[in-house]
């Protein structure tokens, strides 16, 4: 399929989004990509879309907040961690930047995004609360998982995010305050000075990551409280060539 009016693809710095921006550039004409950097990513992210950028053969338009430089700084000035599902860092970060590109263009003709095969109800969700957005899912047309999308990547040559190789599930902030009592124990491990810092924080603002059940209540537990042998933590993910690896555009 064919769009004449341009085409949002997201890259993220995440294999999914890598490799469905690459799918987005065969698929459609007029793609224009987009990556938006929160300020706290792995600084190995940029070397990861760089090496892209070369894959793709066109520039990643980089975006940022004009108001915060990182999730610290958004959760330190709105003095909030996480409320009944808002997460001012995510909108503040993410998704203020998106609406602000939006608004800009005033129409497009699809945003792309990296859901990978096994979230079709997730973007069947995000279809129909967001029909605005004409969400397009080139993972899931060409089921393709996210180990797939690293067999894809390795293949290329390129080197997975550092995020991934340490074991993490994801390429997010560094110290993502989604993240369970697992996540946050390998941060602990991996990047004490991040926990060290929103543990201090959740205690300035008097917020915290984490909550756990006492008595069937929900009560906050604060990161310097955290036991560190609690929660499961995270896995590397394992490359799988699955039975797509022969996609025609794995050698483009």
């Amino acid at each position: 399929m064919k769009s004449t009016n341009q085409i949002i693809a997201w890259f993220s710095c995440g294999v999914t989004s890598a490799v469905a921006c690459k799918l987005a550039l065969q698929i459609y004409d007029n793609v224009e990509l987009y990556y938006i950097d929160i300020g706290s990513q792995c600084r190995d992210s940029i070397r990861f879309l760089e090496e892209c950028q070369d894959w793709y053969g066109q520039k990643i338009t980089i975006l940022t907040s004009k108001e915060y430089c990182c999730h610290f700084d958004v959760i330190e000035k709105e003095r909030v961690i996480g409320l009944h599902n808002y997460f001012p860092c995510t909108k503040k970060l993410k998704k203020d930047v998106r609406y602000a590109l939006q608004d800009d263009m005033k129409e497009w003709g699809g945003q792309v995004w990296g859901f990978e095969l096994g979230e079709e109800i997730r973007a069947t969700r995000m279809l129909e609360q967001y029909p605005d957005l004409k969400s397009l899912f080139p993972l899931i047309e060409a089921q393709l998982t996210k180990e797939n999308c690293a067999f894809i990547l390795e293949q290329q040559g390129i080197e997975l995010p550092k995020m991934y190789k340490l074991g993490y599930n994801n390429n997010n902030c560094i110290g993502c305050v989604r993240g369970g009592m697992g996540y946050w124990n390998k941060i602990r491990v991996d990047f004490p000075n991040i926990f060290q810092r929103m543990a201090k924080l959740e205690r300035k603002i008097g917020h915290s990551c984490l909550t756990e059940r006492v008595n069937r209540k929900k009560i906050p537990l604060f990161l310097d409280e955290l036991d560190p042998n609690r929660g499961s933590f995270p896995t590397e993910i394992i490359p799988e060539c699955g039975l797509f690896c022969e996609l025609e555009f794995i050698n483009q």
